[in-house]
């Protein structure tokens, strides 16, 4: 839940351990009179101060760099004091402590000179940037994206949300959906304007063109969840076929063991790379078989496996070509791959890969590939490399990648898509009420105002505190 937002706050604003410098930050309104006694002079705003931070004996805690933002010309919108020492522990702790005891030293007027300073939330300041307008929600989100950013492309995608890109998506989209209530509602405050009315300011070409620009605008979206949440990737299949081998050929380094001995790969090992900025989280799983051999701990590998193969964003299918021939062998494949088609969703791709191309002694190429085949069923070597640069690209291909420069590419969440999503429903329903021959404009109206009420939901503008809450709470202590 949201924490009460009157209140001023404190934190370290530095990540944890020892740097050259750490900071502390008090957001709050009228903060002065904690300046004054904190610093022993008033400050003169967003120019820094360089000295000494003294303790209750009047011995400094450190010299510091103190600023003072007044509000509303802060990141909170409310009077923001930064106070940048050294970057040990103990002297912030030390510093947090002091202005704790002198914010609750009564004043003249026998009141506090700032009443309930207390320890800030996770995310609790860009909450208040939020809350007071500073920032909408899409891009208080980017501001948590642009801190766990796992690659450039994420990073620079993150920091054009913050700049507000993707938000000015949504307010074009929202402003032309307005636009189009607009002129539906009027038609029904005025009866006697028929649907000649509708027709002659070309609402049907408005929400056309509507239609079009969210369908680009999801499309948009959905590189920036990719750039964000990364990809799934599930290696599996028959112990030996060489996963343990892909995963480490994959990551550039010796993660998983590999050994000739079926069933070597007990548990799940996962590792993340990046191919194109887009991050890939590479699970390796226990081979999958059905014999008398296995035990009790590979058999709860086995469940493993498959527990990871029902969460993936796509699954590598990985076949051992010098046992292409072995009749018991293609037939524990053709088992694997039909409980792969009964438990996946249609949606999740599986990409065929045949490995040990360095081993055939025929041409390598995977068997019974057609031209339809092609996209899903690639040669490799686990060993070598061969294959490696084509599986990347082709990865990349199947969960709807682009390609290309992350420049003009914007940071998303999957709420964002599904947001999106929620859009795209009511703007087809609302269409399939315009076309309709005798048109229910009560419904047409209904639909764009849901429409828009899932717009709003992105950026925050209609926006539950218990989404708030979840959202905010992801954040690190003293952003």
């Amino acid at each position: 839940m949201l924490a009460q937002h009157d209140a001023p706050i404190i934190a370290i604003a530095t990540a944890p351990g020892r740097g050259a410098v750490g900071i502390v930050r008090v957001s709050g309104k009228n903060l002065g009179p904690l300046v004054q006694a904190l610093c022993g002079r008033t400050l003169k705003p967003r120019e820094a101060t360089y000295l000494p931070l003294p303790d209750e004996a009047d011995a400094p805690i450190d010299h510091v760099l103190a600023l003072h933002f007044p509000g509303p010309n802060s990141y909170t919108g409310e009077d923001v004091l930064e106070l940048q020492a050294h970057g040990g522990p103990v002297v912030l702790q030390l510093i947090v402590a002091r202005c704790l005891v002198v914010a609750a030293t009564l004043s003249e007027n026998n009141k506090p000179l700032l009443g309930g300073l207390r320890l800030a939330q996770p995310g609790e300041f860009t909450q208040r940037a939020f809350l007071n307008h500073k920032l909408d929600l899409a891009q208080a989100e980017a501001v948590a994206d642009l801190i766990d950013a796992s690659t450039e492309a994420a990073a620079r995608g993150a920091s054009r949300s913050l700049a507000g890109a993707f938000s000015n998506e949504i307010h074009q989209l929202r402003d032309a959906l307005i636009h189009l209530r607009m002129l539906v509602e009027a038609t029904l405050d005025f009866p006697e304007e028929d649907i000649d009315f509708l027709k002659q300011a070309d609402a049907q070409g408005q929400l056309t063109r509507l239609q079009q620009n969210l369908a680009r605008v999801m499309a948009q979206t959905k590189q920036g969840a990719l750039l964000r949440e990364g990809i799934r990737v599930v290696i599996a299949g028959q112990p030996n076929a060489g996963k343990s081998s892909l995963l480490n050929a994959l990551a550039g380094a010796e993660l998983a063991i590999v050994t000739p001995i079926a069933g070597t790969t007990r548990d799940v090992v996962q590792q993340t790379i990046q191919i194109e900025g887009v991050p890939l989280h590479v699970v390796d799983t226990a081979g999958l078989r059905e014999h008398p051999d296995v035990d009790e701990v590979e058999r709860i590998g086995i469940a493993r496996a498959w527990d990871q193969i029902g969460q993936a964003d796509a699954v590598l299918f990985l076949h051992d070509l010098t046992r292409k021939a072995d009749a018991a062998y293609a037939a524990a494949d053709v088992q694997i791959e039909q409980t792969l088609h009964n438990k996946l969703d249609p949606h999740v791709p599986v990409l065929h890969l045949w490995n040990k191309a360095d081993a055939h002694s025929v041409a390598a190429t995977a068997p019974n590939q057609d031209s339809q085949a092609l996209a899903t069923h690639l040669t490799l070597s686990a060993k070598t490399g061969d294959g490696l640069p084509a599986l990347r690209q082709q990865l990349l291909n199947v969960v709807g990648w682009q390609g290309g420069s992350a420049e003009g590419m914007f940071m998303a969440r999957e709420r964002h898509v599904q947001a999106l999503h929620e859009v795209d429903a009511h703007l087809m329903q609302a269409n399939a009420s315009l076309q309709a021959k005798a048109p229910a404009l009560d419904l047409l109206a209904e639909e764009l105002r849901l429409g828009q009420n899932a717009l709003n939901t992105i950026t925050g503008e209609f926006t539950s505190d218990d989404l708030l809450g979840v959202i905010f709470s992801s954040f690190c202590i003293g952003k």
